[in-house]
């Protein structure tokens, strides 16, 4: 697993440098994305703790085909 995090993150640098050359990089919009990911999974983690697994991943099932089906209907 360390092994793919690492990959992943070499890869993601690299290609970070090749857009940056590019001025292709919103640094800000970046930054508040990650900021909303840790805090999104902070909440996350707590409230799972409160759900049982079984609605859980019937919630999970159904985000998974809404967003399947916005990404359908984005491309047409």
């Amino acid at each position: 697993m360390g092994t793919s995090f690492l990959t992943i993150f070499i890869i993601s640098i690299s290609a970070l440098v090749a857009h940056n050359k590019l001025a292709n990089v919103d640094y800000r919009l970046g930054l508040l994305m990650g900021l909303g990911r840790i805090i999104g999974a902070k909440i996350g983690l707590r409230l799972a703790e409160y759900v049982p697994q079984a609605l859980f991943n019937k919630i999970f099932a159904l985000l998974l085909v809404v967003v399947a089906v916005r990404m359908i209907f984005a491309k047409v």
